[in-house]
This record gives structure tokens, C-alpha cells and sequence, in this order.
């Protein structure tokens, strides 16, 4: 198996402190990782690791099958990078932006300009300064930066912040593309859990600086739990019908208008059926598969997953 990226115990300490701990993680070529992790967590120091824009304390990175170094500066002609709040010359035009980006990155090919811009849909932009554009034209514009050179891999730190449906869409779309079309790496986190949920084939889940979990989407998939949510004013009489009248112990009372029930032996119907015979109002009941944000949060909360 080929892989983009491996790291080996990867750590960084700031100011004495232990920000990313014994990071082992492994990225094939070809693949979208979708890395996971509250604020604060360490994404973003490893990607700064990953890219030479800081330096590991201890451990190893390698890249394209070679040791990464203080001397590797030519692995980053392969590498497209969104890493934190992209930074533009404001008094230019979007393509004035990525002409000086492919100047200094000596990618003589003015054709991927236009393709670039295409691929983001950023149009009928050209008089226009980047110090004019909204929130969510500068990120297509930081897209489009990074995809120009046609990496081989590409780092994506939050790469839809500020864009809006529509946009968010468009560019799961694009990175969908780019991995399965062209072949290329994708390392990208987001906050926004169902669109990895939607492209990643695998995740990686960070929390304290510690990689908790590196899991295929697939697996995921396979172990999801489905399970009957019920949504009713009167959970407590709802609990204990379900218990002591129609026999179903495996269930979870989430809130006081929550319940999830897990047995699988009672259909939607009947249960439906059972409370509403026992005057139990029930104001919605549908059958559900857990998701990642799910297995997230059990992860982040210190929660067991079978796997």
C-alpha cells in the first residue's frame, strides 16, 4: 500500500507544553482523510508540521516516501496548503493573486489559472479587487490557489468557512473529484462533521494533542447502530411503557423529549402502536442510523466504540 503521508510519534511542545503528543498517523494516496478534532486539539500544528512551517520536537514526518527535513523544500512544489486564515495582496485582482503565487512557485502555466477559477466558480471577477470580495470568494480564491499547481497532495485547514450552502456543496463536489479523478491526497478538517461524513474515506480523531482514533469511513459505516428516536412530551410514562408493557430494555432516554431505542425486535409500527394504546403522545418517531458526528463525540467524550 502506497501511502502520501506518515508521521511517527509526532510531537510539539510550546512553552513547555505538550500541544501534540506521539501523533502516528497514515494517509494513502488517493484518499480524503478527514481530520477531527475540537478547537484547540492540534489539527492545525500538525498540518503546520506536515508543510515545514514549523519544526517537530521530537518524531518523524515522511512525505512522498522520503524523511522530511529542514532541507525539503522541493516536496512543496507538490503540495497545495490552506493552513488557518488565507492572506492575499488585497489591491490585486483574484488573477493577479495566483500569478504571483505560480511565479514564486515556478509553474510557468497561465491555462490553470483560468482552470482554477473555473473549478471554484469564481466568474466575472476580473476588475474586481480581492480587498472587495465577501468571505466566501476569498475561500474559493484560497482553493484555487491551492489546487493551481495540481498537487499531488493537498492540506486543507476548515477550507469551507465562510461559504454557503451552495458553495459548500460545490467544492465537496470538487475535492470528490480531484481525489477520484486525478488521484490526489486530500488531508482536511472541518467542524462541519456531515460534509466529512460525506467525502472522507478515512478519519483521524484528535483531542489533547493525541490522535484517539484513525478508522475507514467504511468501518464506520459498517458498525453504525440503527436505532427508533422518539420524540414525546412525556418521556418518564413513555419509559415505563416501553419497559414494563411492551418488554424493550435496550433503550436510552436522551433528554426529557428524547428517547432512542436500540432492540430490534419490535417494529416502528407496533411500538407506535403500544404507546399510543397506552395515551402516550407521541410527536414524531422514526428509524435513524448514528452518524459520525456521533461517533465523534463519543470518541471526544471518552466513550467505548466498537469497531
Amino acid at each position: 500500500m502506497t501511502y502520501i503521508l506518515k508521521t511517527n510519534n509526532l510531537t510539539k511542545v510550546f512553552d513547555g507544553v505538550e500541544v501534540v503528543s506521539n501523533v502516528s498517523m497514515n494517509i494513502k494516496k488517493g484518499e480524503i482523510y478527514g481530520f477531527l478534532g475540537p478547537n484547540g486539539a492540534g489539527k492545525t500544528t500538525v498540518m503546520k508540521l506536515v508543510t515545514n512551517l514549523i519544526k517537530p520536537t521530537s518524531g518523524e514526518i515522511e512525505i512522498f516516501g522520503d524523511k522530511l527535513t529542514i532541507k525539503s523544500y522541493e516536496v512543496l512544489k507538490r503540495m497545495g496548503t490552506i493552513i488557518e486564515t488565507p492572506v492575499f495582496y488585497d489591491r490585486l485582482t483574484a488573477r493577479e493573486n495566483l500569478e504571483l503565487h505560480c511565479d514564486y512557485m515556478g509553474f510557468y502555466n497561465k491555462v490553470a489559472i483560468d482552470e482554477a477559477l473555473s473549478l471554484v466558480n469564481l466568474i466575472n471577477i476580473d476588475e474586481k479587487n480581492v480587498k472587495n470580495f465577501s468571505l466566501g470568494m476569498k475561500q474559493r480564491l484560497a482553493i484555487a490557489r491551492a489546487i493551481i499547481t495540481k498537487p499531488e497532495f493537498l492540506i486543507l485547514d476548515e477550507p469551507i468557512n465562510g461559504l454557503d450552502p451552495i458553495g459548500i456543496k460545490e467544492m465537496r463536489d470538487l475535492f470528490i473529484m480531484l481525489s477520484r479523478e486525478y488521484g490526489i491526497s486530500i488531508l482536511i478538517s472541518s467542524h462541519i462533521l456531515s460534509e466529512i461524513e460525506h467525502i472522507a474515506d478515512t478519519i483521524g480523531v484528535i483531542k489533547n494533542g493525541m490522535l484517539k482514533r484513525e478508522v475507514s469511513m467504511e468501518t464506520i459505516r459498517k458498525n453504525n447502530t440503527e436505532y427508533i428516536e422518539i420524540i414525546t412530551s412525556d418521556c418518564d410514562k413513555a419509559a415505563f411503557v416501553l419497559d414494563n408493557r411492551i418488554n424493550i430494555s435496550n433503550f436510552k432516554v436522551l433528554d426529557n423529549r428524547t428517547i432512542r431505542i436500540y432492540d430490534t425486535h419490535k417494529t416502528q409500527n407496533e411500538i407506535t402502536k403500544s404507546l399510543i394504546l397506552h395515551d402516550i403522545a407521541i410527536d414524531s418517531i422514526n428509524k435513524q442510523q448514528s452518524s459520525l458526528e456521533e461517533y465523534f463525540l463519543d470518541i471526544i467524550n471518552g466513550g467505548m466504540i466498537n469497531e
